[in-house]
């Protein structure tokens, strides 16, 4: 999902890591109904602590947030900026379900077994061309990601940013962007595009992290 994104930043010179969640992407064959959001907080943990690595720009697109927020808080230290990639913002003890609309929290309500992402329709995509591309790369997420509340302690103090992006309606990421562009403790970008920037605007993309590089 982000290799058009790092081909731009390693090109600058940039060392970058893109760690597939656990159940997910080429780890879909580890998927089981034991995976929650604290799998995944784990498996970025572990990218961080391997690869010794610190002051890094950590970026979470979508569900994703959720992910970054939990591992800045576990691991400060080694954590420069938190970007929010058109992405939830979450609080202490809220889940994903607790911040989507009532007809998504509805589903999550109902359903017990991994979740489908939502049609490229719904998130924007319209150019046959992206769609294909996305094409067996997105999977079913494991369903207790989408429930496990996110238990935080406030240990991280560091660096935010929010990139909003603004070409497709119905969003559900409006109300994170409006409380980041209206706080001074964060930076506000915009990217006039669909929910998968990392997709269809690479280089504009990659010129928002930069910033942070």
């Amino acid at each position: 999902m982000w290799q058009r994104v790092a081909h731009v930043l390693r090109a600058t010179g940039n060392d970058v890591f893109a760690p597939s969640l656990t159940g997910i992407g080429e780890r879909a064959h580890l998927a089981s109904a034991a995976i929650d959001l604290s799998t995944h907080i784990a498996d970025v943990l572990g990218t961080l602590e391997c690869e010794r690595l610190k002051a890094v720009v950590l970026v979470g697109h979508s569900y994703g947030g959720m992910v970054i927020t939990g591992v800045a808080d576990r691991a400060p230290e080694r954590v420069g900026t938190l970007v929010y990639l058109d992405a939830f913002v979450p609080q202490n003890g809220q889940a994903l379900m607790d911040l989507v609309g009532p007809e998504r929290r509805a589903a999550f309500s109902t359903a017990s077994v991994p979740l489908p992402p939502l049609p490229p329709p719904a998130q924007g995509l319209t150019d046959p061309q992206e769609i294909a591309w996305l094409e067996g790369r997105r999977h079913p997420q494991p369903f207790r990601t989408f429930t496990q509340p996110l238990a935080l302690q406030g240990r991280y103090r560091g660096r935010r940013a929010y990139v909003f992006c603004t070409g497709y309606p119905h969003t559900s990421f409006a109300p994170f962007a409006e409380r980041a562009r209206n706080d001074s403790a964060w930076r506000y970008h915009e990217l006039p595009t669909h929910h998968y920037p990392h997709v269809s605007l690479p280089r504009e993309t990659a010129g928002i992290l930069l910033n942070y590089a």
